[in-house]
C-alpha cells in the first residue's frame, strides 16, 4: 500500500489572498503565556502577574522550557478544503445550506479516477465533453460515490501569484455531468472551480452580466454538490484502482472545512 499526501498546507509565508496569520509561541515564552492566562482569570491574579509574581517559573521545568502553541488565523478556504452547499448560497436545491459539518463521511472514502485536464489553459473551462474524452481515453466508466479528482497541473505555481491566475475554470455542464452519474464529490488541484479572478470580473465589467461572476460556486444553489479545491500532487496517482480518504475538520457551521486528502493506491 503506497499513501500519497494530496494536500497543501495552511502556509503564512505562501502567497494568499486572504491573510493568514500563525502565531507561534515557543518553549521558552510558554511559561510566561501560561501565566499570563492561568493568573488573569481575575483581577488579584492580573494585579499580581504585574508585579512579577509567576504560579510556574521557567526554573520549575525541564530545560527551562514549556510547551509550545500555534495559534491559527485563517479562512476555511486557505490550504486543502472541502466546500458544502453554504459556501455556495443561503438555500440550495429549494432547501436552507448544509454546512461543512454535515458532510457525511461515507462519501469521503470512496474509489477514486483522475480526469487528465493538463492541456487546459487558464482562460478556458473544462466542460462535459472534456470529461467524456478523457474517461473515453482510459476506458473508464463512472460509477456513484466515486471521487473525481480534475488534474491540471496548477498545484504546481503554489506560493505564488501565479496561482489565483492562470488555471482553468470548471463548467456547470460538468457539475451536472457527475451529479447525473451519482458523483457526490470532485476535486481539483486549482484554487478555485472558477475561472480566475482576473478574467471573471473583466468580462462582468465590461458586460455587466452578472452570469459571468462565480457561475460553477452559485451553481449549488441550483443543485447540491462537494468539492475539494487546491489539491495536489495528482500527477503522482494512477488515473483509477485507487481510494481517496477527504475527511473534513469538524469545524460547526461553516461553509467549508479543511482537510488532510490522501490517495491510498
Amino acid at each position: 500500500m503506497k499513501i500519497v499526501d494530496l494536500s497543501l498546507p495552511i502556509d503564512d509565508k505562501a502567497f494568499e489572498v486572504h491573510n493568514v496569520e500563525i502565531e507561534r509561541i515557543s518553549h521558552k515564552a510558554g511559561v510566561e503565556k501560561f501565566n499570563r492566562v492561568l493568573m488573569g482569570k481575575d483581577l488579584k491574579g492580573k494585579i499580581e502577574y504585574f508585579f512579577g509574581k509567576r504560579i510556574v517559573k521557567k526554573e520549575d521545568l525541564p530545560d527551562e522550557e514549556f510547551l509550545s502553541l500555534e495559534i491559527v488565523h485563517s479562512p476555511v478556504h486557505i490550504g486543502t478544503h472541502l466546500d458544502y452547499s453554504f459556501h455556495y448560497g443561503s438555500r440550495s436545491e429549494g432547501r436552507p445550506s448544509k454546512t461543512a459539518e454535515e458532510i457525511p463521511l461515507d462519501w469521503c472514502y470512496q474509489n477514486g479516477v483522475k480526469i487528465n485536464l493538463y492541456h487546459k489553459k487558464p482562460n478556458e473551462v473544462i466542460t462535459a465533453q472534456d470529461l467524456e474524452a478523457a474517461l473515453k481515453k482510459i476506458d473508464y466508466t463512472l460509477k456513484p460515490l466515486d471521487i473525481v479528482l480534475l488534474y491540471t497541473g496548477s498545484d504546481k505555481l503554489y506560493g505564488g501569484p501565479k496561482y489565483f491566475s492562470e488555471y482553468p475554470g470548471v463548467d456547470i455542464s460538468v457539475i451536472d455531468y457527475l451529479l447525473d452519474r451519482g458523483i457526490k464529490i470532485f476535486g481539483v488541484d486549482t484554487m478555485g472551480i472558477d475561472r480566475p479572478y482576473r478574467f471573471m470580473l473583466a468580462e462582468f465589467l465590461a458586460t455587466k452580466d452578472t452570469k459571468k461572476l462565480y457561475p460553477s460556486h452559485f451553481y449549488g444553489r441550483k443543485r447540491e454538490f462537494i468539492h475539494i479545491e487546491r489539491l495536489a500532487n495528482l500527477d503522482k496517482l494512477p488515473d483509477f484502482g485507487f481510494k481517496i480518504i477527504c475527511f473534513p475538520v469538524k469545524i460547526r457551521k461553516t461553509g467549508a472545512a479543511w482537510a488532510r486528502v490522501v490517495g491510498i493506491i
